[in-house]
């Protein structure tokens, strides 16, 4: 199965070049590098390495700085992804689905679709008892819902947070 993720592209259109592409490549891979560090990997000395961090910034291409944490580690053991579809995909049922979606914590993503269901999210919680609440207590009241399919994952195969730069 074939997965596409189109984004709504509000960025300026910016022009990066070489050194903008290692910066962002070292930033994805160790947001705790120094600045000293990153311009060193960029071939920049400190000063015009943070005035191009700082624009990278301001343009809204760097989002945020995030820490991953191990979910094994915290307990939360089970991943699964539930596909939603709804009774109607209509614009007020979708957005009342994605506002009570939005407060949920164990709803990592959640992604609109084409195909089979409206949408699919990927939930972590540590036992099934956890995912049997959420799916009874919380997403099965939502109002619109039609179906709701569950599919638990046995392994993380690969798992990367770095988007590829050209």
């Amino acid at each position: 199965m074939l997965f596409f993720i189109f984004y709504k592209n509000n960025m300026p259109d910016l022009k990066l070049d070489r050194i903008d592409h290692k910066i962002l490549d070292s930033l994805q891979n160790d947001a705790r590098i120094t600045n000293v560090e990153l311009a060193k990997k960029a071939g920049l000395s400190p000063s015009p390495c943070l005035q191009r961090v700082r624009a990278l910034e301001k343009s809204g291409l760097i989002s945020r700085y995030v820490t991953l944490l191990n979910p094994l580690a915290l307990g939360l053991t089970v991943s699964v992804f539930i596909q939603v579809s709804l009774e109607k995909q209509v614009e007020r049922a979708l957005e009342v689905f994605e506002k009570a979606i939005q407060s949920r914590p164990e709803v990592m993503e959640c992604y609109l679709m084409t195909g089979d269901a409206d949408y699919l999210l990927r939930v972590v919680v540590p036992d099934v008892q956890s995912l049997e609440r959420f799916i009874v207590n919380y997403l099965s009241k939502i109002p619109g819902i039609a179906s709701i399919k569950s599919s638990f994952s046995l392994k993380q195969v690969k798992y990367k947070t770095a988007l590829p730069l050209a």
